[in-house]
């Protein structure tokens, strides 16, 4: 069963692509036919370039020195891990291809290709666009703060699936929270045999932690007053019964 609660007020594809970024600490690198998994060694510059610190006997930094300048010589890999343990951790997947050039003890990467990966399908990411989109502000902490809802506030949890569509809860064993950005609050509906993804919007962008705050405190009032709004249309049909 699909969820029928559309998907509003979301990132564009090139900040969901810089926020992947900024908050993957691994990264997979693909050059000369070998591959080698990287933890740590990356950072992100402003407009989205990668900086490598790798050692330097590494096949990478031989990738880098011998590849024909301007010939694409390696692919990174993102992977976009839910923090909250549900089924499909992997929300997104953030491929870039380009080169490599040695830049003071480090391995700079530039981009020729990015290509963001979503339950929605696979977008190409404009090289401005991305170079010109900055991470959502919530991207660093965006961790802490879903494990802290569902390990602290269920309860919470359990209210915010009043503002979803009753057919979309059809069937639902366990519901997760599994995204946050500036924009909204994504929950993950786990079914026995399916699952399905539903978004809260907030009801105006947050652009830090304190805001994000505000914005779900408004959410549950809304989810309260849901709930009271059931209670009387149920009262109401069984008088009439």
């Amino acid at each position: 069963m699909g969820d029928s609660q559309a998907w509003t007020a979301a990132p564009s594809a090139a900040e969901r692509a810089r926020s992947v970024l900024a908050g993957a600490w691994s990264c997979g690198v693909t050059a000369e036919s070998c591959r080698e998994e990287l933890v740590g060694a990356h950072t992100v510059a402003e407009d989205g370039a990668v900086l490598l610190d790798v050692p330097e006997d590494s096949v990478l930094v031989t990738a880098a020195i011998c590849a024909p300048r301007g010939e694409p010589s390696a692919v990174l890999e993102f992977a976009d891990v839910a923090p909250v343990p549900v089924r499909k951790r992997i929300r997104t997947r953030l491929w870039m291809s380009g080169w490599f050039t040695p830049e003071d003890g480090r391995l700079a990467f530039q981009a020729t290709r990015v290509v963001l990966r979503q339950p929605s399908g696979a977008v190409v990411v404009g090289l401005d666009e991305f170079a010109a989109a900055a991470p959502d502000p919530l991207a660093t902490a965006e961790a802490r703060l879903l494990t802290h809802l569902a390990d602290c506030h269920p309860d919470a949890v359990e209210r915010l699936t009043r503002l979803v569509d009753p057919d979309s809860l059809h069937g639902a064993v366990r519901v997760q929270p599994l995204a946050v950005d500036r924009h909204g609050l994504t929950l993950r509906i786990e079914r026995a045999r399916s699952d399905g993804d539903v978004r809260l919007p907030f009801h105006r962008p947050a652009d830090d932690v304190a805001q994000l705050t505000e914005r779900m405190h408004v959410l549950l009032a809304q989810a309260s007053a849901a709930s009271c709004s059931r209670a009387l249309q149920r009262q109401r049909a069984d008088g009439d019964g």
